[in-house]
């Protein structure tokens, strides 16, 4: 089996080349999607969070907007929130490479893979990128999203041209969709051969 890791800062285009490696029959564990579910709706985290940080839960799960006011800005709350999600996330990790140890390719999609080291995890490192102004742009139209915000999420991130410098192989997608969906159709065409050597 070989095990991709697949990361890219905010706004880079991550989520759609992971759909890309789903439409080729990769199977991809979303690292962000296991931290929806835990803390959704009857998640189980959410006991643990709302004990920590008293009104940031709900019948609807997190409230997204109160635990960013606890821990952004706050090292302290936000290593303690972390010490919370990281462990239940890498547990869901290890249940999704067990489900599909039989499977020749799968894709570990974990935005911060080096940033909480793990890329010592994976066999290939895939680091999704695109020029800063397209970055900028994309993030800035999410709803919610402000200057200041995107600035913070920002420092919390290794910065691109380092993220580059430590990839394997960097998927661009500030080109067309149909050019970065040659890249990852290039890229698994490859790595199934080379498992059929």
């Amino acid at each position: 089996m070989i095990v991709v890791g697949l990361t890219g800062s905010i706004g880079m285009g991550k989520s759609a080349v992971a759909g890309m490696f789903r439409s080729l029959g990769v199977p991809v564990f979303d690292a962000d999607a296991a931290v929806h579910r835990l803390q959704g709706p009857g998640g189980r985290l959410l006991s643990a969070i709302e004990s920590l940080f008293p009104g940031t839960t709900g019948p609807s799960g997190i409230d997204r907007a109160a635990i960013g006011r606890a821990v952004f800005g706050n090292p302290p709350a936000l290593t303690a929130l972390e010490r919370i999600v990281h462990p239940a996330v890498a547990l869901e990790r290890r249940v999704f490479l067990r489900r599909n140890r039989s499977r020749p390719i799968v894709v570990l999609d974990i935005p911060l893979l080096f940033e909480k080291g793990g890329a010592d995890l994976v066999d290939l490192v895939v680091v999704v990128s695109a020029p800063a102004w397209v970055q900028r742009r994309r993030v800035l139209a999410r709803a919610g999203m402000t200057r200041e915000k995107f600035r913070r999420i920002l420092k919390l991130q290794t910065p691109d041209a380092i993220k580059r410098r430590r990839a394997d192989v960097v998927i661009e997608t500030g080109t067309t969709r149909q050019e970065t969906r040659a890249e990852v159709v290039h890229l698994v065409t490859c790595m199934r051969a080379k498992l059929r050597r």
